[in-house]
C-alpha cells in the first residue's frame, strides 16, 4: 500500500509523533494506521524507557482552574534541557497535559496516567511526545484541589513556569467568594506563597525533625555561651517561635506588608467582607527542587 502524505499526516494527529517515525510505522505495518498506532506505542515506550535514567530537572509548573474557580490543578512536567522548558511545542505540550488532567477528576499521578487522551492515555501522549523531542521526560506530580463549601482556588505561575502555586481559600458566605476584594486577596496570596515558600500553613503542618534540626543548630550555637541549660532551652524555644514565622504561612509577614502576618490579612479582610476567611490548603512547586 502506497503511504501518502494524509495518510502520514492522520497518524501524526493521531499519535502527535513526529512526521519520519510515522511514515517509518507506516511502512512496517503496510498503510494500517491502527497496527502503525500500536507500533508507534510499543516504541515510545520503549524509548521512553531507555531515557528515563537521564536526568530530567529543567521544566515548567502549569496550571488549570476552572471559570468558577471552585476546582484546580497544578502539574510539574520535566525535560532535560532548559532549551526544551522554553520551546512553544513542549510548552503548549504541558498545557494541554494540564487540561487533560483538570478536565479528568484525578486527584493523583497514577489516575493521571490512565486517563484517556486521544485514542490512548495521557501515559501515552507523553511517551509521544518523548518520540518527538528526543528527550527524557516525566510527568513528575501534581495537586488537585475541589472546594467543598463556599471559597475559590486561585493560582499563580512565576519566572516562566519555574515556580507555580495552588491555593484554597474559604469564606463563610458564597456570596463573598464572588467579591472582587476576595478575589484580590486570593491573587495576592498565590503571589505570597511565590515568594514566600512556606513549608507548611502552621505550626502543626511542620515535620517534627525539621524542628528538631532546628534546634540542635541552636544548641550548637550556644554551647560555649556559658549559660544554665533550662536558660538556654527558654532562649532556644524563642528562637523557634521565629522560625515558625520564616516557615508557617499564617505567621509569615505578608509581601506587600511585613509588619502585617498572613493571618491578621485574612482577619482584617474578613472584617472588611464582613465573612471569615481561612486558608485551606495550598501546595507550591518549584521546578526540579527535592
Amino acid at each position: 500500500m502506497a503511504i501518502t502524505a494524509s495518510l502520514v499526516k492522520e497518524l501524526r494527529d493521531k499519535t502527535n509523533a513526529g512526521m519520519m517515525e510515522c511514515k517509518n510505522a507506516l511502512k512496517e505495518t503496510g498503510g494500517d494506521v491502527d497496527a502503525a498506532i500500536k507500533f508507534l506505542r510499543e516504541r515510545g515506550a520503549i524509548k521512553a524507557a531507555k531515557k528515563a535514567d537521564r536526568e530530567a530537572k529543567e521544566g515548567i509548573v502549569a496550571s488549570k482552574i476552572d471559570a468558577a474557580g471552585k476546582s484546580g490543578v497544578l502539574v510539574e512536567v520535566n525535560c532535560e534541557t532548559d532549551f526544551v522548558a522554553k520551546n512553544e511545542n513542549f510548552q503548549s505540550f504541558v498545557g494541554e497535559l494540564a487540561d487533560a488532567v483538570a478536565g479528568s477528576g484525578a486527584a493523583d499521578i497514577d489516575a493521571a496516567n490512565a486517563v484517556s487522551k486521544g485514542d490512548g492515555t495521557l501515559d501515552d501522549f507523553v511517551k509521544a511526545k518523548v518520540i518527538e523531542l528526543g528527550e527524557n521526560l516525566q510527568f513528575r506530580r501534581m495537586a488537585r484541589f475541589d472546594v467543598e463549601g463556599s471559597g475559590v482556588v486561585g493560582s499563580y505561575i512565576h519566572l516562566g513556569g519555574k515556580v507555580g502555586v495552588l491555593v484554597e481559600v474559604g469564606c463563610g458566605e458564597e456570596a463573598t467568594a464572588g467579591a472582587d476584594g476576595f478575589r484580590e486577596l486570593v491573587k495576592d496570596l498565590t503571589l505570597h506563597i511565590a515568594a514566600a515558600a512556606p513549608a507548611g500553613l502552621g505550626r502543626e503542618d511542620i515535620a517534627a525533625d525539621l524542628v528538631e534540626a532546628e534546634k540542635d543548630l541552636f544548641r550548637k550555637q550556644m554551647a560555649d555561651s556559658g549559660k544554665p541549660a533550662e536558660i538556654l532551652e527558654k532562649i532556644i524555644e524563642g528562637k523557634i517561635g521565629k522560625f515558625y514565622s520564616t516557615v508557617c504561612l499564617l505567621e509569615q509577614g505578608f509581601i506587600k506588608d511585613p509588619d502585617q502576618t498572613v493571618g491578621d490579612l485574612l482577619a482584617a479582610k474578613g472584617k472588611e467582607l464582613g465573612d471569615t476567611l481561612s486558608i485551606r490548603r495550598f501546595a507550591r512547586f518549584g521546578v526540579g527542587e527535592g
